[in-house]
């Protein structure tokens, strides 16, 4: 009787959403309904290519989990494309492994299969530092262009008219409600989520917009520090890849350079001595306070980011 009434739970979602596109989805927590693993499963190489994949060693790792003791945890879909388990899946079909499926119905778009996984890989421990700031930033992304769609789309009104033939159609599904657009979250609430520092999110942002890919690379691995990797990608891009291409003992003496240039500057200013001016305004006190508030702010920022690279050499040579 369960079976049955399982498989009847499939058949409705099947004909109620034959294409992806017309599920319907919502931030709040759902429950994914079982579904058969006899379906026609299609893997979509963007999606799957949408989180950073397993190292050789990872993968290795949950096929001999796999080959011991099954597949535990059912396959996510969207329709019939393949949202989470992408590793299981290619592990299953090698050997011939039986698995099970699990429906999706409140995905609307692509863009909430991004968030959904987005979430559920923030939630993972094995992610890295720098993985989860990519991710977090990702998000942000989704929700400020989805904010920025709402706001400057008006409303449809409907007449009285069409509400009362709405009501009449009784034979025809109802159409899915979008869920309202989250607002962007602010660097800090992202940083929490990530469950990363201001610092670190602010990092991987520059990283993301200046490094060169060989840089990149380099930072995803763990072959340098967050750090690091931002230090280095102020320089032009030729010289990140050459840095990059001599190894990590380059790109960290680089990293270091680039610093104590930065470094520098400050310490001969702050040795040189401050001549008053004999008439000063109010303003001028004004802009000056704000200034040293701002290098404060800054040194305490570098501050923090020494230590990390600190801990991190700590832990290396640990």
């Amino acid at each position: 009787m369960r079976l049955q009434a399982l498989h009847g739970w499939h058949s409705l979602l099947v004909n109620t959403y034959p294409h992806p596109g017309r599920a319907h989805y919502n931030a709040r927590p759902f429950l994914l309904i079982l579904g058969e693993a006899d379906l026609d499963i299609i893997v979509n190489e963007e999606l799957k290519a949408y989180i950073d994949p397993l190292t050789p060693e990872e993968h290795e790792s949950l096929e001999r989990s796999l080959l011991a003791e099954g597949c535990r945890d059912a396959l996510v879909l969207w329709g019939n494309v393949l949202v989470d388990g992408h590793n299981r899946y290619g592990i299953c079909q090698k050997h011939g492994l039986p698995f099970q499926t699990m429906q999706n119905p409140r995905f609307q778009s692509i863009e909430d299969v991004h968030l959904w996984m987005i979430d559920q890989h923030l939630g993972r421990r094995s992610v890295s530092d720098f993985q989860r700031g990519v991710l977090a930033l990702r998000k942000r992304e989704i929700l400020a262009q989805r904010s920025a769609i709402q706001a400057s789309t008006p409303p449809v009104p409907t007449t009285e008219h069409e509400d009362k033939d709405e009501a009449a159609s009784l034979d025809e599904p109802p159409a899915p409600t979008p869920h309202p657009a989250e607002r962007p979250p602010s660097r800090e609430a992202l940083a929490r989520e990530a469950k990363l520092s201001g610092n670190q999110v602010a990092l991987i942002e520059k990283i993301q917009k200046q490094a060169a890919p060989e840089v990149v690379a380099a930072v995803r691995s763990g072959m340098i520090s967050i750090n690091a990797a931002a230090a280095v990608s102020s320089l032009p891009e030729e010289e990140q890849r050459e840095a990059a291409l001599a190894g990590s003992k380059e790109l960290k003496e680089m990293a270091k350079r680039v610093r104590d240039a930065k470094r520098k500057p400050r310490d001969v200013a702050a040795k040189e001595p401050i001549t008053p001016s004999p008439v000063t305004s109010a303003d001028d006190d004004a802009d000056e306070l704000i200034t040293l508030r701002r290098q404060v702010a800054e040194l305490r920022e570098e501050n923090a980011a020494l230590r990390k690279e600190l801990a991190d050499l700590r832990a290396v040579s640990g």
